[in-house]
Formats: C-alpha cells, structure tokens, sequence
C-alpha cells in the first residue's frame, strides 16, 4: 500500500514553526542565551526551552510596577507510566530546597513538576536529575509528550506489566534524537541509561511508506517536530485511570486467556484544550480506530504520528491538535491516512469490558507477596505545612526503604515493592505526619483535581489549586444543607480553559473565565467516557452557593436509584436543569411538592420538567426529622421523594376514608 493522500495546500506557517526550523533540532537561541547573565530567556529561546521540559514564568504574585518580572522556571519530568525511582525522587526533594519553591508537584500526566527555579540554577538542576536516572526531555514542547500507564504495580497481572513495557517503548520510539539536550546541559556527556529495545531501535529507522526522514537528526520528527503537543497513553481493559479519551492516541493491552500479549486495540483523536469565545476549539473524546497485532504497534505508532506530523494544521496553533484532523476528516479518511503509511488495513476493534475510573489509594497486594499503597497528594502540591507534613513523609519512607513509586493520572503516589514487615512502619510514619488513610479522606477532595494556575501560569486568568480546598469545603456544607451528606461525585477546576486537570471529564468542572470568574461544566460520566457541556459560561465564585443549590435540590429530588450527579446531568439534560433553576424558590429545603407538571412521568425514571407555564406547585411542609427519614426510603426505594409522600398521604387518606 503506497502513499495516496494530497499533503494540505501550504500556507503561512505560524511563527513558532520558524522558531523550530531555525533551531538547528532544538539548539538556539538557548544554548547561546544560556550562557548570558541575565534573569530571562528571549521568546524565541521560551518556546525551545519547553521541548527541554521547561515552561519560564513569573511569580504574579511579586509583581511590582515598573521592576522587571519575578522570573523562574518550571522543570516537569519525563517519568512514562509515572516511574519515579527512588534515587530520582531524593534528588527531587533536595533540588525543590536548594533552587525550588520547597515543593514537588504531581502532574495530571504522572510527571513531576520543580517551580521556583532560577535562571542560574537551570542546568545544574537539569543535570542532576539526568544523573539519577531521570529525564526532562520532551516533557513539553511540539512533540510527544509523558506516555501515561495505569500505575497498579500488580505483579500477578500481567496486562499491566504490558502496559508498562509498551508505556516506556512508546516513550523511547518518540524521544527526540537530537543531541541538544546533553549537549546544552550536560556539555556533550551522554548519560548512561536503560538500554533501548533493539525492537524499538529498528523501527524508529524503518521507513514504511514514508513516515521517517533520512536527512537531519530526527527520524521521526524532522525539523519542525509536531505542529502541537501529542499525548499517548497505553491501559488495560476496564481500567480507565489514564482518561484514555482525552489523549491523542490509546493503545489498550489485548492477551488472550493465558495472559500472553496478542495485540491492541487503539483509540485516537482526543484532546481537552480550547479556546474561550472560539468555538472552533472543543474537547473532543478519542475515536475507536481498530486493532493490530503486537509486532505492528511501533509501525502503527509511527504511521499515525506521521499522519498528525504532516497534515496536522501548522498555521492555526488553536487548531494544531489531531482532534482537529479527526473532526475535519473524520475516523475512516484518517485510518485509511495512516494505513497509507502503515502499509496494510488496520483490523477491527476487539471486544472490551465497560472501563472503570480507579485510583488505587490504601494498602494492596502486588501479587507477589509484596505490598503496595496508594497516598492522596491534595491536588498534586507535596509539601509541609502545620500537621500536614508529606514532604517529610515520602523522604523518610524512600530513604529508609529505597522504594519506587508510580505517579497516578489523579495527582497521587504509590509507593511499592513494600515487604510486608515494613508496613506497620511506614503506615506508622504516614500517620506521625497528619496522612490520611483513604477511608479518612472526604470523597470530594479524594477525586478532585486542580491545576497550579496562578501566581506562575502565564496562561491562567484566575485561581485554580489555591481555591479549590475552599470551593469542596463550600460544596460539602451545600450538599450537607440540601440533605446529599454523603454525596460525592468528581470535580476538577482549572484557571483557564487549557483543561491540565481536565475539568471536561468532570461531573461538575470549573474552567477560569477571567478574574474570581469560572465557567461551569457538568454532565460527565463518573467513568471518563463522555464529556461534560456548558451550563454556565460565567459564575462569580462568591455566586458558587446561589447556583448549585437549586442543581442539587433537582438532583435529590429527581435522581433514579444509585444515579451519579454527572449520570443526572446528562439524563435529564441541561435546558431541563435551567428550567428547574428558573422556577427554585429559596428556603424551602424541607418541603415536599407534591403538584407535577401534566403528563409528566413521576414513577422515577424521568424527571418533570419545571415550568413556570404549566407546573402546579402545592407544598406540604413537614418536620426536618420526617423529611431525613422520607428521604432515606425514597433511596433505598429509588423513587421520587414527592412520589414517595403522595403514596402515604394518599394511603393515610383512603385508611380515614374506610374509618370514616
């Protein structure tokens, strides 16, 4: 099969295409810019320090007027599947004290991020981490980035050490080959790591059709790399804790019965970021493309990073991303793009299990007799601070007992290889420094997420991790005041509508929209498989209580048995909940309505729709104590709390009636 496919008629490329080109693979302006006495790079030299796994920002908190910017750097680690040695992890640590801000944190993408480095201290810490088997390399820029994997360290399953293998393969088949990042950093040396899968060494140099170039120092890429980020993760059937549709591309393990990898079964085209106000920008879910056997993946990988390479849109960075080229083109003009380059037809999609969102917290078994434990990290920050004293925690359990750990998709660590005498040990030191155990932490903030946002993000236009312990506190006080105490469902905010913590995939999501301003999202599956949509495009934060309050009061009322709120939203559908919203009428928390709208269903599985035309609302005000115990049957009945008090008083009426 050959080639068939028009490259897009050219146009203008955007200004950082020409920053690439002229780079010579990622050299300059940096390495000239490096070496000056200044507190900054040009922005020229920004956009090719973030293939270097750097972001340069400012602390907006220290801003002064007419003084020059408080400059630092982010370093973000490229660790695929979340591997964090523990060598890596102690030189984390010391580095966040000597040239940090004193914290580490967790990435969404189960990296690691060092903020508050200094333009001085950029390459001795870029060399330390290199010499205790970590990398920064590609951890952003236009290329792939951190390759994700489910972080379960299960030994007696063997999907999963599929999945890591592949997750780390991947990794190295799309790491950049250019020798600027030793060269700049570490003056030429070329640091001794894990040696390359020689399966990986040759079909990065295979040309199949056309997806490698023969001049230059990168194969795969080129001299303009990617025309945007591209984000690959690799999972497991059923296990959806990488958010497997919001990535680029998917690889999901297939073994047949005896555990022995056959294949996988690859999604493509998702992505979160977007653009306020333009509506050609949209998260967009990942599109089932089909299968292939194992020996084919690394040419499959190659022929759809050839595909978004070279017909990805290289003038319009807001439209760079291969959802794009997917929503143009649509699923079989881009599978048979890639086929084209592949050489031969991509098979169907196997069979799969419904996928679940896992976390992994508290004590497990790895399969092997060792023991592994999962600890929540409040939205990624590891830090001291009062009686909270992580920090302290995780360096004294790795150095005392030199464990690796993985990074979770959800901002946490798993700390594993544990012997099982060590665990009364370790769980004793988690608890000394104010950890919680996962049964002991709220459900709200458990499957929260928050990206950094301000002081340091460039793009953030409001606060997003410095706000969030408030807003689930708030959340928790309204669902306890409506009668939902136990309730809990997943909330994610972000400070601008990039979507880093992906708020689309929330049940309810906060996305900043400008100062103390968020849009507000709700509607997605608990399990990551469908987006959440626009309810609101622009809340005050200290209208946060006015606007959920009557949601809730319409999600008790109206949910069916065991409903989740993001399973609610999307059932009864946004118009729906706007109507509701239209006709609440404050302080009536413990009346029961017993008037519908006409012709409308009240056996529980359809939710009236609240008008002010045509609905009829007659109240009957019971005491609190009656409504706790009202609410409870009408759960365990899964019917309508108003279904529920019209069937006893009309059973008490007809009792009077007989008596009468």
């Amino acid at each position: 099969m050959v080639n068939t496919q028009t490259p897009p008629a050219v146009r203008k490329p955007s200004k950082v295409e020409g920053i690439k080109e002229r780079s010579n693979y990622l050299r300059e302006p940096v390495a000239s810019e490096l070496l000056l006495d200044t507190t900054h790079f040009s922005e020229d030299a920004v956009q090719i320090l973030k293939f270097h796994g750097s972001y340069q920002q400012d602390n907006r908190d220290n801003r002064v007027k007419g003084q020059e910017k408080d400059y630092q750097f982010m370093l973000r680690t490229r660790s695929p599947g979340g591997f964090i040695p523990p060598e890596l992890y102690l030189t984390l640590d010391r580095l966040s004290d000597e040239y940090g801000n004193h914290t580490i944190r967790a990435t969404t993408r189960q990296g690691f991020q060092l903020h508050g480095i200094l333009k001085k201290n950029l390459k001795a810490a870029i060399a330390a981490i290199v010499h205790s088997m970590g990398s920064t390399l590609g951890a952003c820029g236009d290329l792939n980035r951190n390759v994700m994997a489910p972080p379960a360290p299960y030994k007696n399953r063997p999907e999963y050490q599929y999945a890591w293998e592949y997750a780390n393969n991947v990794a190295d088949l799309l790491t950049p080959q250019t020798g600027a990042y030793y060269e700049i950093w570490l003056d030429g040396e070329k640091v001794i790591s894990a040696e390359e899968n020689p399966e990986v060494v040759a079909a990065r140099q295979r040309n199949g059709n056309g997806t490698i170039f023969h001049e230059g120092e990168e194969p795969i890429y080129g001299a303009h790399y990617m025309p945007r980020k591209f984000k690959c993760c690799v999972t497991v059937p059923g296990d959806n804790s990488v958010d497997l549709f919001s990535q680029d591309v998917c690889l999901v393990v297939m073994t047949d019965e005896q555990g022995e990898l056959q294949g996988f079964n690859i999604f493509a085209g998702g992505g979160l970021g977007r653009t306020h106000n333009k509506e050609d920008t949209f998260p967009r879910l990942a599109d089932p493309i089909g299968y292939v056997d194992k020996a084919d993946v690394y040419d499959v990988m190659k022929a759809i990073v050839a595909t978004q390479r070279d017909y990805g849109d290289r003038t319009d960075r807001r439209h760079a991303r291969m959802k794009y080229l997917l929503e143009d083109w649509g699923v079989e003009r881009f599978r048979n793009q890639v086929e084209s380059y592949f050489g031969r037809k991509i098979q169907p999609l196997k069979p799969m299990p419904e996928f679940q969102y896992l976390d992994f917290l508290g004590w497990h078994e790895q399969g092997d007799g060792k023991l592994f434990v999962g600890i929540s990290i409040e939205n990624g920050r590891i830090k001291d601070e009062g009686n909270f004293q992580l920090k302290t925690a995780l360096k004294e359990i790795v150095q005392k007992y030199n464990l690796p750990m993985r990074l979770t998709p959800s901002q946490n660590v798993i700390l594993y290889e544990i012997d099982p005498t060590q665990k009364d040990d370790i769980q004793r030191i988690l608890t000394r420094c104010g950890i919680q155990r996962e049964d002991e932490i709220d459900p709200l903030e458990r499957y929260a997420m928050a990206c950094p946002a301000l002081p340091t993000c460039g793009l953030a236009t409001t606060e997003s991790e410095r706000a969030i312990p408030g807003v689930l506190e708030r959340i928790r006080a309204l669902l306890t005041k409506v009668g939902l105490p136990k309730d809990h469902f997943i909330i994610r905010m972000t400070g601008c509508p990039n979507g880093c913590a992906r708020p689309y995939l929330a049940e309810l999501g906060f996305v900043g929209n400008g100062p103390n301003l968020y849009q507000v999202w709700l509607g997605a599956a608990p399990n990551q498989t469908r987006l959440a949509r626009v309810y609101l495009e622009k809340m005050p934060i200290d209208d946060l209580e006015t606007t959920l309050e009557p949601i809730f009061v319409y999600y008790r009322q109206w949910r069916q048995h065991g409903e989740s709120f993001g399973d609610f939203c999307d059932r009864v559908g946004l118009d729906a909940i706007r109507q509701y919203v239209a006709s609440y009428e404050p302080g009536s928390l413990s009346v029961v309505e017993t008037g519908v709208e006409k012709g409308a269903a009240t056996n529980g599985r359809v939710a009236p729709t609240p008008t002010k035309a045509t609905r009829v609302r007659r109240r009957v005000t019971v005491q609190e104590a009656t409504y706790a115990r009202l609410q409870e049957v009408a759960v365990r009945a899964g019917k309508p709390i108003s279904q529920l008090a019209n069937e006893a008083i009309e059973a008490y009426l007809e009792k009077v009636k007989e008596e009468g």
